[in-house]
């Protein structure tokens, strides 16, 4: 999860910034001025930081410089009123990645915030691939993005992962939330002639389409209200390498038909110019839908389709090659254990036998998160059934369900022959119940990813599936 610090010595603006940022899944951390956001920083490491300009005692351009002394690239964005903007101006010149004028709707505080974020982790990502520098497949490459598993499937899996890197051609990567997309999509960078290059990756569900445009191609200065400077796009950013298009199903129609064009002519023009760029850059797409159902209903180009499903790559489901399980927890725990420098802990017989019998409807991200969840809360490094038994009742098998399930979601989710986009669209109506609509909590419970819970929940109501209010 994200982490965010919010700094304003003003109590009311300070709690208004964090709820809005907490509903969209962000952790938030909060500061009453200048030296208190000194000292979180230095003992809780955040993504970036969202901090009024005028405070007494330190002002935000003193906190920024204060800030930069620490770390050099995390993005700081400055809440200014209309009279201060010049000296906000002013401050972007000394490291601020961005600003925000006072009052600021809900939706421009959270486009800047995700657009910072995005950047901050561009920054991590190149700075992590100059840093290796080593060819792919060395020890330096790591197992992050390996894809572990002895099972049928995943030795078929590698062999085409293989296939794949070895070439240049545009891949798209299919399959149920959880089941390691993006992880694949670096695994085939990571081993292909592109590794020199750079890795990038954009979250298309995560931005309107006007932002996602700027993103994707870039501006010029002053091609809309607040483009005071020109700034690259992730295809000229990832010129030599690769760019992640994740969630490719949830881009608008209009952004479909400029994609398409960089696709067929790998050429595109930055917003508010009409000089056209030559970019070398391997797309890889993923989709968690069938997009080609969405052809069908017409919400997806099929001629786009088309360009993108060059290399169709599908990722399995957990609960086909659950096999693997042994392996993959035993991965992760040993992961875990370095990072957190203490002894792997030890899965009894019994825990294991229940992680087998799970049906994973999080997939592997679910397995990640329950191992870590083991890691933190087991006693005395022995991982129990009776431990895990309460973290696999959320979603699974139709004789375990959520307790606080009305007769009528039992019925719903305890009838295998209905389909399977109901049975999860009860249980997940029934997750939010239980944790009175808490989306953090639900989607965690869920083993999901909030915008993915979003995301599902905006489908159902624009249907008339699921009520309004949840």
């Amino acid at each position: 999860m994200t982490r965010v610090l919010v700094v304003d010595d003003k109590e009311m603006m300070r709690d208004s910034v964090a709820t809005m940022l907490s509903r969209k899944g962000h952790g938030v951390v909060v500061a009453n001025g200048g030296a208190a956001a000194l000292e979180k920083l230095a003992s809780s490491p955040c993504d970036a930081v969202i901090t009024d300009l005028q405070m007494p005692e330190m002002t935000g351009v003193e906190l920024l410089k204060a800030i930069r002394e620490i770390d050099e690239q995390i993005p700081v964005i400055l809440m200014t009123a209309y009279g201060t903007v010049e000296t906000a101006v002013e401050a972007m010149k000394l490291g601020a990645y961005d600003y925000i004028t006072k009052p600021f709707s809900g939706d421009e505080l959270i486009n800047t915030i995700e657009r910072a974020l995005e950047r901050g982790r561009l920054v991590k990502e190149n700075q992590i691939l100059k840093v290796r520098g080593t060819p792919a497949g060395s020890s330096a490459c790591g197992r992050e993005h390996e894809m572990v598993g002895g099972s049928e499937s995943l030795v078929g899996l590698r062999l085409r992962l293989r296939q794949i890197a070895e070439s240049n051609s545009t891949v798209l990567v299919t399959g149920e939330s959880g089941t390691g997309k993006e992880v694949a999509s670096r695994w085939i960078h990571e081993h292909s002639p592109r590794v020199e290059g750079p890795f990038l990756a954009i979250n298309c569900a995560a931005l309107s389409p006007s932002l996602l445009e700027s993103e994707l191609f870039g501006h010029e200065k002053g091609a809309f209200t607040g483009a005071d400077k020109m700034r690259k796009g992730r295809f000229e950013l990832a010129d030599g390498g690769t760019l992640l298009l994740d969630e490719i199903s949830e881009i608008a129609p209009e952004i479909q038909a400029k994609l398409l064009r960089v696709l067929q002519e790998r050429s595109f023009e930055r917003v508010g110019s009409s000089t056209s760029r030559s970019v070398d850059v391997r797309i890889i797409a993923t989709s968690n839908r069938d997009l080609q159902a969405e052809v069908e209903s017409g919400t997806f180009r099929q001629d786009l389709f088309f360009r993108l499903n060059v290399l169709p790559l599908h990722m399995p489901p957990l609960r086909e090659h659950a096999e693997d399980i042994p392996e993959l927890v035993t991965h992760f725990l040993r992961t875990l254990s370095a990072r957190e420098g203490r002894e792997p802990c030890r899965v009894q017989p019994d825990a294991m036998d229940l992680m087998m019998q799970y049906r994973w409807p999080g997939n592997v991200r679910e397995l990640e998160n329950i191992c870590e969840r083991a890691h933190v809360l087991s006693t005395n490094s022995q991982v129990t059934a009776e431990l895990v038994s309460s973290w696999l009742t959320c979603v699974v098998e139709p004789e375990v369900v959520v307790s606080d399930m009305d007769e009528q979601d039992i019925e719903l989710v305890c009838d295998g022959v209905r389909q399977l986009e109901d049975i999860e669209r009860a249980v997940i109506v029934a997750t939010l119940t239980h944790h009175d609509g808490h989306r953090q909590r639900s989607a965690s419970a869920l083993g999901i990813g909030v915008r993915t819970l979003g995301l599902k929940l905006k489908k159902w109501k624009d249907s008339n599936l699921v009520p309004t209010t949840i």
